[in-house]
């Protein structure tokens, strides 16, 4: 399950509403959290250890279309969910970081505005030398 931040429904709202141009960002960023965020923000990333957070370009090859997973087509599906093409992989933990319980989404690399957030279907916790990736189709962002 995930859901929109307040800062990214605001500025859709400006956007197609009130003829105000949205931001765009042509690089998605991941993030790890080991505290639930809310819409307006907040949660507790996951720090040191050589963690950083993902960037994942934006582009029809990366994200799927609504339609189903692995799509590389424009989007013309109607249940408003996307699922990431290809992996996802994190830098390799020089130190534990914790139990992560929740994803962000954000546009920037190292601060900037969640946009999604979402919970992970099962808490992980992420030893020193692990292995962590999302594979491709298992992180979902719906727009609901």
């Amino acid at each position: 399950m995930s859901a929109m931040s307040d800062f990214l429904e605001n500025k859709i709202i400006d956007q197609l509403f009130r003829g105000q141009t949205a931001p765009t960002t042509s690089t998605l960023h991941v993030a790890l959290l080991t505290a639930a965020p809310s819409d307006s923000g907040g949660g507790t990333e996951v720090s040191g250890g050589a963690y950083a957070r993902v960037a994942v370009t934006s582009s029809l090859t990366n994200w799927a279309g609504t339609q189903s997973t692995g799509s590389t087509t424009a989007s013309s599906g109607t249940g408003g969910q996307t699922s990431n093409n290809v992996a996802i992989t994190f830098p390799t933990p020089t130190a534990t970081w914790g139990t992560v319980t929740h994803f962000g989404i954000y546009d920037d690399a190292t601060s900037g505005n969640l946009l999604f957030h979402g919970s992970l279907t099962i808490a992980k916790t992420i030893n020193e030398a692990d292995t962590v990736t999302f594979p491709a189709g298992s992180l979902s962002v719906t727009f609901a």
